[in-house]
């Protein structure tokens, strides 16, 4: 009988358990990232078991093992589509194809699988996306029209143009919408053993932005809830409760706030000349690797837009313009599962809000214009979810709201197509200033999203509970 490398290390982990010379943890460190790399992600569970057994002297490789391991199962969860499920789903969404066809998108990268313990699996949303990417690439008038009559882009277009109207040259903010928000997120039943604490962190909105005020906190599930200081990058309100066998475990808040537009027009921002040392600029012109970074491929993308143009508010024009003859938005993987997401993005040619706006700041921090992340949801009353967009300093000017996935604007009138380079709308959730901040009280294990905050995190003496542990709800009430 024949045995492969990692069996044999098994094999060998198991007899020798009692005896000398001890398992090469170094040997099954190298091997359990060899197979990862790999896709053999039964192999590095099982390996990942046998690692926390064996090399207990060496906490480092444990938690390289743990992070491997749990990353691996992130990754599956992303992609469930067998082939035959993917075909299926083409067929019914897009029609008869041949199997040319099919291997041409996947040269493509338009249909997206992995090899995982020897298996073709497709990302779930991939038959989704083939159909966005097919329209974008194909069909660009069938694409627009579509724009032109989605009841969610008609709201959005006669809103913004009531802010434009309202804004007459005022830059503060604009046409407020007051909401009332009923948010629970609950986890699957025996998640969690019996009698054992479950940690929450449920969204909670910024207070300290000009465009959001008047947050009131109206009911909650615990009697005793924690704040985040109005300090921290994320907006959070922490929670707990005891699992109970056999029952889910519910985690409520209800709150109002006021969220308000924002417009400036372009033809009245006159930048000046950036203080380069101040640090504003440095903070905001900085790289945040993995997700902010100027890479080789960055730099040359972006000096082939906006070569040799100074002026920030034409170069911000340029890329803009760019991204929306170039990259289409595609539902996206989970960002913890994505090493390097603004690669990700030039590489594939798509990607969704947060993947799109990562980019846009990384060519823009690179011509050392300041820029920075924030994000929450879109609240409109069709089509709310979770989004991402940033914010632009002009020396001069201040911070102006940018939404690089929000498109070009179905009109004539210039003002209104171009409105999302320096306007926001009102619906929106402002939770984040900022990407992978510390939690508050601090998180013990690792997040299920390490760079935004939008669902809420999940944990227990035991772990993190990932998102398929645990689902959430929003329901929203306009006021008057």
């Amino acid at each position: 009988m024949k045995y492969n490398r990692l069996q044999l290390i098994l094999i060998l982990t198991i007899i020798c358990s009692g005896c000398s010379p001890k398992p090469d943890c170094n040997r099954m460190a190298s091997v359990i990232e060899e197979e990862f790399n790999s896709g053999n992600f039964y192999r590095v569970l099982n390996l990942a078991d046998s690692i926390k057994e064996n090399c207990k002297a060496d906490p480092v490789l444990i938690t390289k093992a743990d992070s491997l391991a749990d990353m691996a199962q992130r990754i599956k969860l992303d992609f469930t589509l067998s082939e035959e499920e993917a075909i299926k789903l083409m067929e019914a969404r897009i029609g008869p194809f041949s199997m040319e066809e099919k291997s041409a998108w996947e040269e493509k990268g338009w249909l997206e699988y992995r090899i995982i313990d020897g298996e073709k699996r497709y990302f779930n949303r991939t038959v989704s996306n083939l159909g966005l990417l097919k329209l974008f690439h194909e069909d660009k008038q069938g694409w627009l029209k579509e724009n032109a009559v989605d009841p969610a882009l008609v709201f959005r277009l006669r809103h913004t143009g009531d802010v434009i109207k309202s804004a007459e040259n005022n830059n503060d903010p604009l046409v407020p919408v007051k909401m009332k928000v009923d948010y629970t997120l609950t986890v699957d039943a025996d998640a969690v053993p019996d009698g054992e604490v479950i940690r929450c962190w449920l969204p909670w909105p910024k207070s300290t932005h000009p465009r959001q005020k008047q947050v009131d906190l109206i009911d909650i599930s615990s009697h005793e809830f924690t704040f985040a200081p109005d300090t921290a990058i994320h907006g959070t309100i922490y929670m707990e409760a005891t699992a109970i066998k056999g029952t889910p475990t519910v985690f409520k808040v209800s709150f109002r706030y006021q969220s308000s537009a924002a417009y400036f027009n372009p033809e009245n921002i006159e930048p000046l000349p950036y203080d380069r040392y101040s640090r504003l600029h440095l903070k905001y012109t900085s790289e945040q690797p993995p997700q902010i970074t100027f890479s080789d491929n960055l730099r040359k993308l972006t000096d082939s837009i906006a070569v040799n143009e100074e002026n920030p508010v034409i170069v911000v024009r340029k890329i803009y313009s760019w991204f929306k003859e170039n990259i289409p938005w595609t539902g996206a993987l989970e960002y913890s599962t994505m090493p390097d997401i603004p690669e990700y993005v030039i590489r594939n040619r798509r990607g969704d809000c947060g993947m799109q706006t990562f980019l846009f700041m990384s060519m823009l921090r690179y011509k050392g214009i300041p820029v920075r992340w924030q994000s929450g949801w879109m609240v409109p009353e069709i089509g709310k979810n979770l989004h991402d967009w940033c914010e632009i300093y002009y020396e001069g000017t201040g911070w102006v709201p940018a939404d690089i996935s929000y498109d070009l604007q179905a009109s004539e009138n210039t003002a209104l197509k171009n409105f999302f380079m320096s306007g926001v709308d009102s619906y929106r959730m402002i939770l984040n200033e900022g990407i992978a901040g510390r939690l508050h009280p601090p998180k013990k294990f690792p997040r299920s999203e390490p760079y935004d905050f939008q669902r809420g995190e999940v944990e227990w003496s035991g772990g993190n509970l990932y998102f398929d542990r645990w689902d959430y709800s929003m329901k929203i009430e306009y006021l008057e």
